[in-house]
C-alpha cells in the first residue's frame, strides 16, 4: 500500500513540474535577441535621434588606439566644427584651446543659437599629444610639456610618423615640406585612421564651416585648393579676424603644403579656415573667443 501511495505522490510531482515547464515555455518567445534588439521605427527613429544629440562621440581610434572624441552643443542644422590637435604634442595648445571652447560651451549653453549646432574635436592626433604630455585629456597644463625638445618635435606627428596635415586628399604626397623639414605624408591619401575619421565625420555630418587650430603664425587664413577663395570662406576669415585680431591671410604661403586638411574641405566646398595661434605655448583664449562668438553671431538666424 505504502508503495502505491509513493508511485501516486511521484506521478503527481512529475505532472505538476511538467504543467509549469510547458506553460512558462508557451509565454516565452521563440528569439530572445530578436525581440530585445528589434523594435518599432518609431522607437529606432528615437534612438537615432538620441545619439545625433548625444553630448559626445568616438568617431574613431589613433593609429594607437585612442578614441578621437566629438563633443556636441545644440541641435540646430547649422554644423561647425572646430579641430584643435592635428598636430597633437609639437601644438598642445591648440588642444588646450579647444578644450577651453568645450569648458565654455558647458557653462554657457545659451551661447550656441538655436539653429546651430557646434561640434569639436579637440585632440585629433591623440597619440602624439599623449606622447609629449602624457595625457589625451584636457586637464594638462604647461607643466606636463615634455622639457625634451626631441620629444616635443616627435609629437607633431602620429603613431606611424606621419603628418596627420600631409595625409588629406589636396596635393597629396608621399613626402612633405615642414619648414625646411621632409616629413612622410603617408603611403596614400588619408592612408591614417585619424585622417580617415575626420573624412567619416565630415562626409557624413557634413559642417556648415570648419575652424582648425594650428601653431605658430598668428593669423586667420582662407583654404582653397585651386579653386579659389569661397565666398563665404572670405566671409568667415574677415569675421574670425576682425573679432579676434589676429590678421586674416588669404592663403599660407610660408612653404608649400601639400595633404593640407582645410584646402581638401575646400576642395569639397566645405568652408574651412585656420586659425594659427602666435606661439606654441599659449591659447590666446580671449582673442579665440572674440572670433568664435563673431562666428556664431554671424550663422545665427
Amino acid at each position: 500500500m505504502k508503495k502505491i501511495i509513493v508511485i501516486v505522490v511521484v506521478i503527481i510531482l512529475v505532472a505538476v513540474g511538467f504543467y509549469f515547464l510547458t506553460r512558462n515555455s508557451s509565454n516565452t518567445p521563440a528569439n530572445d535577441t530578436q525581440t530585445t534588439t528589434t523594435g518599432t521605427s518609431s522607437q529606432n527613429a528615437d534612438a537615432t535621434q538620441t545619439q545625433k544629440n548625444a553630448p559626445q562621440t568616438v568617431i574613431g581610434t589613433s593609429s594607437e588606439g585612442r578614441d578621437i572624441t566629438a563633443y556636441h552643443f545644440g541641435t540646430g542644422n547649422t554644423n561647425l566644427l572646430f579641430v584643435g590637435g592635428i598636430h597633437g604634442g609639437y601644438e598642445w595648445n591648440t588642444a588646450l584651446v579647444a578644450y577651453q571652447l568645450i569648458n565654455y560651451l558647458k557653462e554657457n549653453p545659451d551661447a550656441v543659437p538655436a539653429n546651430v549646432r557646434v561640434t569639436v574635436i579637440p585632440v585629433l592626433n591623440p597619440d602624439g599629444l599623449n606622447k609629449v604630455v602624457g595625457t589625451t585629456t584636457g586637464n594638462f597644463t604647461k607643466a606636463n610639456v615634455s622639457t625634451l625638445q626631441d620629444t616635443v618635435i616627435s609629437g607633431r606627428f602620429n603613431g606611424n610618423t606621419v603628418d596627420l596635415n600631409r595625409n588629406f586628399d589636396c596635393d597629396w604626397q608621399s613626402t612633405g615640406t615642414w619648414q625646411n623639414k621632409t616629413v612622410s605624408g603617408g603611403s596614400a591619401a588619408f592612408s591614417e585612421l585619424e585622417s580617415q575619421a575626420i573624412k567619416n565625420y565630415v562626409e557624413t555630418n557634413k559642417p556648415t564651416a570648419v575652424v582648425v587650430w594650428y601653431s605658430a603664425a598668428g593669423g586667420v587664413y582662407s583654404s582653397n585648393c585651386h579653386n579659389g577663395v569661397s565666398a563665404e570662406t572670405t566671409v568667415i576669415t574677415k569675421k574670425f579676424a576682425d573679432a579676434s585680431g589676429y590678421p586674416a591671410y588669404e592663403s599660407f604661403d610660408f612653404y608649400t603644403t601639400t595633404g593640407d586638411m582645410t584646402n581638401w574641405l575646400a576642395k569639397g566646398n566645405i568652408t574651412a579656415i585656420s586659425v594659427l595661434l602666435t606661439n606654441h605655448t599659449d591659447t590666446e583664449w580671449t582673442k579665440n573667443l572674440a572670433g568664435i562668438q563673431a562666428l556664431l553671431t554671424y550663422y545665427r538666424k
